[in-house]
């Protein structure tokens, strides 16, 4: 367990993914903090910044903290704002752009890692 904290206290990281422009990403609650089962990210995208267009197999559940964008999921794109809750599955190309001039600010939960290894032992990957 970790004690509550400012999520701007944690560091931020520049994602060097390819594709990402003016990304970063902060690790807020891991398996450092006793998480066994999920992981909890802050994206920030700055003005005009955008995550890559990928795919991975597992979902995310997101909320926007901060800002206005788009999400693309598949073939259909969606406005957000603060506010908004979007569910991405997993297997599914995604990408969030910053369409304005302030920062996009983003909450991201994923499962930890041993998740996928978990899945494949049971045939389900």
């Amino acid at each position: 367990m970790s004690n509550p904290r400012p999520f701007t206290e944690f560091t931020l990281e520049k994602v060097h993914d390819e594709g990402a422009v003016n990304a970063s990403i902060r690790w807020v609650i891991t398996e450092k903090d006793g998480s066994e089962n999920y992981a909890l990210r802050v994206i920030e995208l700055a003005a005009h910044g955008n995550t890559p267009h990928h795919t991975h197999w597992f979902e995310h559940q997101n909320y926007v903290i901060e800002g206005e964008g788009t999400v693309t999921i598949g073939d259909d794109t969606f406005a957000v704002k603060a506010g908004d809750v979007i569910f991405v599955p997993g297997d599914v190309q995604h990408q969030y752009r910053n369409t304005g001039d302030g920062p996009l600010k983003f909450l991201c939960g994923i499962p930890q890692p041993w998740i996928k290894e978990a899945r494949a032992e049971l045939g389900e990957d």
